[in-house]
Formats: structure tokens, sequence, C-alpha cells
């Protein structure tokens, strides 16, 4: 992955985190309204066609603005974002939420999901591997402008169908990190190009469980990454307690 002076850098933070927000590309003037980088629109154009040129930022929209790639949204996750801890007391009534429900696995795995569907407003997803996938949130889907799109729709819903080749699109994945991000076509899916996955994998015994979400490659990264991550440690601490 190419090294971005830190001008650059601040500039694809701003894009994506802007685009985030709106789901509308970017342009040179919104950044020079809402943002004094202290350097000319001229400048800050010229650093948007040389991100568009090293992959980070989509080129199709020459006038109206841009969008981030899968390369750009990877280089804000790994380089740029800066994680927002879940509240304390949103931790503490998680906790106390799915402890009452330790010595029932299904109702706390199910339990889990819909509290990370609320705390994230994604569609999310969990389960031991080859096992029954819950799921919850599917109407968080329908605010996001992707989603209006119906084919993409009926893919992410085709996956709670045919659960098998969830778990092969995670269980894929080779990672040493807590937590795991597929943007975009990287799920191996090429309709699921304007979405992401974030999940986290948990162990009990020898079964090997996943808790995650999906929704749009825009995702407020920041947010979702450390829920994900606290959610799936207190099922793996509970059920390995049982």
């Amino acid at each position: 992955m190419p090294t971005l002076s830190e001008r650059q850098a601040k500039l694809l933070q701003i894009i994506i985190e802007e685009y985030a927000k709106t789901a509308e590309p970017v342009g040179s003037e919104t950044i020079v309204k809402k943002f004094d980088l202290g350097v000319s629109p001229a400048t800050i154009r010229n650093e948007m066609v040389r991100l568009a040129e090293e992959g980070y930022l989509n080129k199709e929209y020459s006038s109206s603005g841009r969008t981030p790639t899968a390369l750009g949204f990877r280089y804000y996750i790994q380089s740029l974002m800066s994680e927002r801890k879940m509240p304390v007391a949103s931790e503490v009534a998680l906790r106390q939420r799915l402890y009452e429900k330790r010595f029932k696995e299904d109702d706390l795995l199910r339990d889990a999901v819909q509290a990370l569907a609320h705390e994230t407003e994604k569609m999310a997803m969990g389960g031991f591997e080859n096992e029954y996938l819950y799921y919850a949130g599917m109407s968080n889907m329908l605010d996001a402008p992707e989603f209006y799109d119906i084919d993409l729709t009926k893919t992410v819903l085709g996956l709670l169908d045919q659960q098998q080749c969830f778990w092969d699109i995670l269980s894929r994945v080779v990672s040493e990190e807590p937590v795991s991000v597929l943007i975009g076509d990287e799920s191996g899916m090429k309709n699921l190009e304007p979405c992401s996955i974030v999940f986290t994998r948990y162990n009990v015994g020898n079964r090997k469980g996943y808790l995650g979400v999906l929704g749009p490659a825009r995702m407020g990264y920041p947010r979702v990454v450390p829920t994900v991550r606290y959610i799936g440690s207190l099922i793996e601490e509970l059920l390995r307690n049982w």
C-alpha cells in the first residue's frame, strides 16, 4: 500500500468521514467550505486527483466529487480512524443483559445479535460455524441508500437463506486481528461490492463462532469495530464459564 503524505492522509480521512455521513460524493468545494486545511482549493483538487491515481478514490466523479475505493477504506481503517469506545454505561448494561442468559446458549446468542444490531444500527449476524445463524436488524438496511438497489438487497437476504455461504465467507479469512473487515468484493461475492462485513471470532471448547455486522462500505467503522469486538468477547467469556 503506497504511503500517503500527511496532507493526503488528512484529506482522505475527511472524504471518507463525510461520505459516511452523507452517502454522496465529496467535492473539493465542500472540503474548502467545511475544513481549514491551510491550502488553496487548487491544491486540494490536485491532491484528490493524486489520491484517485493511487487508487484511494474513485475517478468517475470528476466534476461532482469523489468516493472512496476499497483501498481507501482499508487505509482509513488501518492508519487513520480513531475508535470510539462504547460508553461505560452501555457496556455494563450489555454485560448484565447477557449474563442473565449465560446458561441458555440459544437465548444468549440471539440476544447478543439483537444488541449488536441495535448498537450499530446495522444488520447483525452470529452463531457457531456450520450451526444455526442468528440475525437481527434487517430493517436497518433500508436506512441506507445503497440498499435501495433491489439486487443488492436480494443478495444480502440470500445469505440468510443460504447460511453455509455466509460461514464459508468468514471461515476463509486468515487474520490474527481481533476484528476483521471484508470490504466490497473481498467477500468473494461481486454483488456485495457496495458492502462491508465487520466480524470477530470467538471460541468455546472446540467450536468456532462468529459475530458481525453487514452494512454499507461507508459504515462508521470507529463505532462499529469496538462494538463488535466487545460483544464478541462477552459471548466467549460467558459461554466459556458455563
